[in-house]
């Protein structure tokens, strides 16, 4: 919980946190809805070199944005393993048969225990996490001796299974960049300014924006705090004993309830001293406000939305092509 960097503000002197944060904003969504146009991986794996490109320029740590993107590896893993079950369309790659037997899941057994052990005496733990998923595969393909315990099963891969995991994946990993590069360089507060800007025009509708903007903003802002606190308190439990990662399920139960219910607490006490921190300032929803800093651009926000919506233009283009 310590690596999770969404939402977290951390202050620098680079190109991003000089742009104004609407710029930003528009920037991100303009990118985002690009991503989503592109049809193919080599645009895919250009757009991800930009987007590298990017936070290189902004002096970003690319070594702490990558720690970031551990908490959703392993849901990019079983994006990628699902999108390759699952699609059945174009040329077979690969295709065998899959034994299950005796010795298959004694294999399986001593290959689960084996990885759990791991787990626990080394810092590795995503690397051998893909090696027992490999472990899994090579045992069920290799191992056809013993009595039968299910009839084999065709196991198949194609060519477009692999291409539309690869180009999930890539997507993935663009737009979770692109987003965190929005709150790793944009203050909570001007955050909140930026969006209540955007969306003032919305206002003659009767939408409330600078209340939908301090939502947000308050969401972001407290998503690493809330992943502190629960490191925290797993830390208080582990040191009385607690275990989170061994036991029976209904064991797990009672720990995962141990830790929520302390969150929950904790999470509304914070909420009620923010409402009161509010309060002693004078905050009165849906009353005008002033603020010490305005918003302005300069010629860097025209430039990076200039390059937004050459980027849109050209990804439509190549769609329409």
């Amino acid at each position: 919980m310590k690596s999770v960097i969404i939402g977290q503000y951390i202050p620098g002197k680079g190109l991003f946190y000089k742009l104004d944060p609407r710029t930003k904003i528009i920037a991100v969504f303009l990118l985002m809805v690009s991503v989503f146009l592109f049809e193919r991986i080599e645009q895919l794996l250009i757009a991800l070199g930009v987007a590298t490109l990017l936070l290189l320029v902004g002096k970003i740590n690319i070594i702490r944005v990558i720690k970031g993107l551990k908490p959703i590896m392993i849901l990019l893993i079983f994006t990628f393993i699902f999108q390759i079950m699952l699609n059945k369309q174009g040329q077979k790659v690969v295709e065998h048969d899959m034994y299950f037997t005796l010795f298959t899941l004694l294999f399986l057994v001593i290959a689960f225990i084996l990885w759990r052990v791991m787990v626990k005496i080394t810092k590795f733990r995503f690397t051998f996490f893909f090696l027992f998923v490999i472990s899994i595969y090579l045992t069920l393909r290799y191992v056809d001796y013993g009595q039968t315990i299910i009839q084999p099963f065709n196991f198949a891969i194609y060519e477009d299974g692999i291409t539309m995991s690869i180009f999930v994946v890539i997507r993935l990993l663009i737009i979770i960049t692109l987003s965190t590069v929005l709150t790793l360089t944009t203050k909570p507060t001007d955050l909140t300014q930026g969006l209540e800007k955007l969306m003032h025009p919305l206002k003659k509708i009767g939408f409330d924006s600078e209340s939908f903007a301090l939502i947000i903003s308050i969401s972001l802002r407290y998503i690493p705090t809330i992943f502190d606190e629960a490191n925290k308190i797993m830390m208080a439990q582990a040191s009385r004993g607690a275990d989170f990662s061994e036991g029976k399920l209904k064991d797990k139960l009672r720990q995962v309830i141990s830790l929520l219910v302390p969150m929950f607490i904790i999470a509304f006490i914070r909420s009620e001293e923010l409402a009161n921190a509010m309060e002693s300032r004078n905050f009165v929803p849906g009353e005008p406000r002033t603020r010490i800093h305005e918003l302005t651009m300069s010629y860097r926000d025209t430039l990076a939305t200039l390059f937004s919506f050459s980027v849109l233009i050209l990804s439509i283009v190549l769609k329409v092509i």
